[in-house]
């Protein structure tokens, strides 16, 4: 599933290609909304909440999408052939400028523009929102003392817009393994601040690194590395299967970094 920063720069993407400009054409794919039209309508603005996406058009519409595990947005210039089968699409937008196609979008919905809290009101301090905030984020986090780390980490009603990559990562600069509690972290504060630190660092490239490295290979601490050796201390990295039943993450640790 995507993360947050993704989520910043695809909302980023499209308020610029749409915000201000006039609907030519719309076409939603999804039976709730097959015989919506909101041609001639203006599209606002679009913004990311944590990894949700609200485009709002005219007065009093907002297109709710979620790219979830397969989801992505494109934007293509009229008459230019897509990259994903035309099959995938859900919504397209069409502009003079420019035509939005979100493909293989896992939600989709249309609500009234006062009534958005209904989709991302749940959200906890998102991480690079205008509603950031650290202290609110720990005291979310320090409420279940008890829950493996990695878990509560990806609850998005603690803080929004951490995925699995910065989840297994920031276990990892913690030095807690990711099925500990999160009574175990030793600075929970600190651990916070990291988190912001590493969206805010990667959320204008496509490249997610949290090592500080972009040589190839060099990314991640543990995200991925199964097979390979840590790069701080040689140890080879181990991966399992954790979460509920229907809901289970791969999740990386490294046994000497992370006792």
């Amino acid at each position: 599933m995507p993360e947050g920063d993704t989520v910043w720069r695809a909302a980023r993407s499209l308020d610029r290609a749409l915000s201000r400009r006039t609907l030519t054409a719309t076409d939603f794919r999804v039976p709730a909304l097959a015989t919506v039209d909101l041609s001639g309508q203006v599209v606002e603005r679009t913004l990311a909440r944590g990894k949700h996406l609200l485009t709002r058009v005219g007065d009093d519409h907002t297109l709710h999408t979620h790219l979830k595990m397969e989801g992505s947005w494109h934007l293509y210039r009229p008459g230019t052939r897509w990259r994903r089968p035309a099959h995938e699409a859900r919504v397209v937008l069409r502009t003079e400028e420019w035509h939005a196609v979100g493909f293989a979008l896992g939600v989709v919905e249309l609500l009234a523009r006062d009534d958005e809290d209904s989709a991302v009101g749940h959200l906890g301090p998102d991480l690079l929102g205008p509603d950031w905030d650290a202290d609110d984020a720990v005291r979310r986090l320090a409420s279940q003392p008890e829950r493996p780390l990695v878990e509560a980490l990806l609850d998005q009603r603690n803080l929004a817009g951490i995925g699995n990559l910065y989840a297994n990562e920031l276990c990892f600069l913690a030095g807690t393994r990711p099925t500990a509690p999160v009574s175990a972290v030793r600075d929970l504060p600190r651990l916070v601040t990291r988190a912001h630190a590493l969206l805010e660092a990667n959320k204008e490239r496509v490249e997610q690194a949290t090592t500080g490295d972009l040589r190839r290979g060099s990314h991640h601490w543990v995200y991925r590395r199964e097979r390979k050796t840590c790069l701080r201390c040689g140890t080879r990295i181990q991966v399992a299967m954790t979460g509920a039943p229907g809901r289970e993450r791969a999740t990386y640790w490294c046994p000497h970094c992370q006792p």
